[in-house]
């Protein structure tokens, strides 16, 4: 699948990563996804969970080398 931006958040402990997220979703269009990447190992609750909460839809995770993950995030409202 493809994307519209991306945030290479590794590096960044819990909430960077969401928080740099939130602002990168806020100016892609409405349907616009953003690829997230991160390695801090809260990032897998916290990113699901602030999805839920905005509207948005995780439409993909996957394990990257070493402790790394990325998401696709569709923005929602």
């Amino acid at each position: 699948m493809d994307w519209d931006d991306e945030i290479d958040a590794t590096g960044l402990l819990c909430p960077l990563p969401v928080l740099k997220a939130r602002r990168r979703l806020l100016a892609l269009p409405v349907g616009g996804v953003l690829r997230l990447v991160a390695d801090d190992p809260a990032a897998v609750v916290d990113v699901p969970h602030f999805c839920a909460e905005q509207g948005h839809a995780v439409l993909a995770e996957a394990a990257l080398a070493g402790r790394a993950r990325a998401w696709l995030i569709r923005r929602g409202r």
